[in-house]
């Protein structure tokens, strides 16, 4: 029988309820003044109350009812919401004892979950943090038959309530180790009410069991029918709630799993970012553990409640999550010439052309006569220089400084150098390939060719690739404000080798920003429930600056959240003490706290969660836990923090 069923029938038996009766029952009645027709305390003596009658108690049973029905659905720890279930039912019944069972993953045992006793003063399980020292019930004996000698088993295996007046007179059940016990501990097991806990889809999830109900004198006395069905109807409400709760945490499991999935495997995709998006949602979670905290300052107003601090969780996990979509061959480019593949050895194919062209035109010059010294001579020069401009622009390739002027010139020079192509360059190329070259000219072989290009199907448009980041485009509804490179890519040899710093071209380096709009735009696209809807703008915004210059938005620090610019700094920290970083050697603790405090001087970082940072030792506490023994040194924070304001003078 479902709950409302068992509900009507107790209101039909019930009767209605009584306008003002409060609903627990014991506070003083009150009458009306005459006068002024509202209630008024009585204080004139009044004879003892009457023990109430039964269609008394049952309207109080129904009110209790409804009112833990209530208090369970609105329950979501589960440690209180099966306290609150037995608590509930023991004193409906004014039962001495009472346990909870929920069946386990595999469905095949009723394991412990709370129990107490007045008597024994017993309490195990629930919000006690005691661990109950019993093993799980078999539902089903080594044969597989069903386990209907327990009494527990048997409610489950049934899905009925079993209402035993004495234990010791029943002969359906085996009670033997109720009676050891009892003989243990002096204890009198008499009365059990068992009852199947089942959900809305009517399967049995466990089994509630009250012990020696009491009558108003203390006397153990059995469950009657009418009391039995009040809480056959409390435990098919506990049931749901249960399941809900069951429900609701298995969908969180299942969600946070499938996002540290993600970031797991954006992190494995490079290992130029292996962990990072495990990391930074410590330190995050960390540094704003120690904003909520702060009594004082400029945080002593910040707060989280629970569902502000899963939001902000997940938004640490997922604050890279559009990396998914950004190229592995950019995303680590550790040559200038690096695609897929790291095209130096083309270049230097050319070069062994040119080493054995100038071999050949000695060989034919000397064989037609000429004089072998001098051709020799002018031989050796010509391969000399080969090698060394080969060596040059290796070096070039390589962009571990700065390039001057006069370096992008001798690349120019270098790359002006012909050689003679034989083979024709317009076979076997992808379609894209071919949809760049269309309306280029075809030019047969043999041709001359320079050394380094920068050709027309290097240029890779952005067709309809174009992403919605600047302002005016219609398409822009998250308030990007990028300025988007004229090509989607350029593979000109010539345009990457003379790269002033670093290895990304510029549209290289919005191709990695662009990971940020990527991210806002897939976390924007999910149907986000109310309490997580600025996951977004938490997992979107750590790459904005303090004085409005970062991205994607180009927001000012006054529009970015306490959540946001936590989120920013952790980002900034974990990328300067990885030591997972192939490209990078792992900075010391003082020396990226140095660099912080730089970024904070060009408010490209926020100073207060920065001060913050250090006053509260999580940069230390961070440290201990994720970097390396070398990377561990002291920091002088004292030198970065602000000296505190003065105390405002009395006025006199």
């Amino acid at each position: 029988m479902r709950t409302a069923d068992r509900l009507r029938e107790v209101i039909q038996g019930a009767g209605a309820f009584p306008v003002a009766r409060p609903l627990w029952g014991d506070e003083d009645e009150t009458e009306c003044h005459p006068a002024l027709g509202a209630p008024e305390t009585v204080n004139t003596p009044r004879p003892p109350r009457r023990p109430p009658s039964p269609a008394g108690r049952s309207r109080d049973h129904l009110r209790r009812l409804i009112e833990a029905g209530i208090a369970l659905s609105a329950e979501r720890d589960h440690d209180v919401l099966v306290e609150r279930i037995l608590l509930e039912a023991k004193s409906l019944t004014n039962a001495d004892g009472g346990t909870l069972y929920l069946r386990t993953d595999d469905m095949r045992q009723l394991r412990f979950v709370i129990m107490r006793n007045d008597s024994l003063n017993v309490a195990l399980g629930g919000t006690t943090g005691k661990p109950i020292p019993f093993p799980p019930l078999n539902i089903y004996l080594p044969d597989e038959a069903p386990n209907y000698h327990n009494v527990c088993t048997a409610a489950l295996l049934d899905a009925r309530t079993i209402n035993i007046a004495d234990a010791y007179e029943a002969h359906d059940y085996d009670f033997s180790g109720t009676k050891k016990f009892d003989q243990t501990t002096g204890y009198r097991s008499k009365s059990f009410l068992t009852i199947p806990l089942r959900n809305h889809k009517d399967e049995v999830i466990g089994v509630l069991q009250l012990i020696n109900a009491q009558d108003g004198a203390g006397n153990v006395i059995p469950f009657t029918a009418d009391i039995q069905q009040i809480i056959e109807a409390l435990a098919s409400q506990a049931a749901v709630a249960l399941d809900n709760q069951v429900l609701i945490a298995a969908q969180r499991r299942l969600l946070d799993s499938l996002i540290k999935l993600l970031a797991g495997a954006i992190d494995a995709k490079s290992p130029y970012t292996s962990g990072h998006c495990d990391r930074v949602p410590q330190l995050a979670n960390m540094l704003a553990a120690k904003a909520v905290a702060a009594t004082d300052g400029p945080f002593s107003h910040f707060s989280m409640n629970e569902d502000e601090r899963y939001e902000f969780n997940l938004a640490g996990w997922l604050h890279d999550c559009g990396k998914i979509t950004s190229p592995e061959y950019v995303v680590d480019k550790a040559t200038k010439l690096e695609t897929i593949y790291n095209r130096v050895h083309e270049i230097r194919t050319r070069f062994e052309v040119l080493w054995r062209d100038a071999e050949i035109e000695c060989l034919k010059a000397q064989m037609a006569g000429g004089d072998a010294a001098a051709l020799s001579a002018a031989k050796e020069t010509r391969q000399a220089r080969l090698r060394d401009d080969f060596a040059f622009v290796a070096r070039a390739n390589v962009g571990g400084e700065f390039m001057a002027d006069g370096d992008i010139e001798r690349l120019k020079a270098i790359g002006a150098t012909r050689w003679t192509r034989y083979f024709d360059d317009r076979l076997g190329l992808s379609q894209g390939e071919e949809e760049r070259l269309e309306g280029i000219p075809r030019q047969d072989p043999p041709i001359e060719v320079p050394l380094l290009a920068d050709r027309p199907d290097h240029v890779v448009p952005w067709g309809n690739r174009r992403p919605p980041v600047e302002k005016d485009d219609p398409r822009n509804t998250w308030g990007f404000d990028m300025t988007i490179p004229e090509h989607a890519f350029n593979f000109g040899e010539l345009y990457n080798l003379t790269i002033r710093r670093g290895t990304l071209t510029e549209e290289e380096r919005f191709k990695i920003n662009e990971h940020i709009v990527q991210t806002i735009i897939m976390l924007s696209s999910l149907p986000l429930p109310r309490q997580l809807g600025h996951m977004p703008e938490i997992a979107g915004c750590h790459h904005e600056k303090m004085d409005g210059t970062g991205y994607p938005r180009r927001l000012p620090g006054e529009k970015l959240s306490v959540s946001a610019r936590i989120m920013a700094l952790a980002d900034i920290f974990e990328a300067l003490t990885a030591a997972d970083r192939p490209y990078k050697k792992a900075k010391t603790l003082s020396e990226s706290v140095k660099i912080l405090s730089f970024m904070v001087k060009d408010r490209h970082v926020d100073r207060e969660v920065f001060e913050l940072f250090l006053s509260s030792g999580v940069y230390r506490e961070y440290g201990e836990a994720y970097l390396r023994p070398d990377q561990m040194d002291d920091v002088d924070i004292s030198q970065y923090l602000r000296p505190p304001a003065p105390a405002a003078s009395a006025p006199h």
